[in-house]
């Protein structure tokens, strides 16, 4: 019974493991990152990204001013 039970785990495991390394998925969720990024900066307040991109340089140590 138990050897049934860890055989089961394992397809499940597999399974789940191929699915999320498929071509498809992987198009899709570069896709749906693009969409989030391209709506999210889109729509965002001018000021919100400069400031982003600012502390951000800061951050990395580059001399903005």
């Amino acid at each position: 019974m138990k050897e049934q039970i860890a055989s089961a785990a394992t397809l499940r495991t597999a399974s789940v493991s191929t699915s999320l390394s498929s071509p498809m998925f992987q198009i899709a969720a570069a896709f749906m990152l693009g969409m989030v990024m391209l709506f999210g900066v889109g729509f965002v307040d001018m000021s919100a990204v400069h400031t982003a991109a600012h502390d951000m340089r800061h951050a990395a140590g580059f001399p903005c001013h």
